[in-house]
């Protein structure tokens, strides 16, 4: 069965870290542009970052550029979203998702892969 596997999410402080990961199986991951996305409650999912399949650097929306980081390792075909400096804004379910194509910082066109989505929380 071909799935992502989410990790690294949980409640941190306002202005602390936390590194999502999303481990593809049963596909490989370098053949996808990739992107992350959140929703937080009683709000509309919304794009965060995307990284195309031959780019080193991706591109993030306003509200986390500076911020927060996407990039790849696909010889361990994980996925990952450094996310920095943190807000209570930020507090959403992130998800991780391939295929399609990026336009800027969202992915957009048909979605192959989409992880579970992981609970990130910003609180003091």
């Amino acid at each position: 069965q071909s799935q992502f596997v989410e990790s690294g999410g949980g409640l941190v402080q306002p202005g602390g870290s936390l590194r999502l990961s999303c481990a593809a199986s049963g596909f490989t991951l370098e053949y996808y542009a990739i992107g992350w996305f959140r929703q937080a409650p009683g709000r509309e999912r919304e794009a965060v970052s995307c990284l195309s399949r031959r780019a080193n650097d991706g591109e993030s929306a306003e509200f986390v550029k500076g911020r927060f980081t996407i990039s790849r390792d696909n010889t361990k075909k994980t996925m990952f979203l450094q996310m920095n400096s943190l807000k209570p804004e930020d507090t959403a379910v992130y998800y991780c998702v391939a295929g399609g194509y990026c336009s800027g910082y969202q992915l957009l066109g048909t979605t192959q892969y989409r992880g579970q989505g992981i609970q990130v929380t910003v609180s003091s």
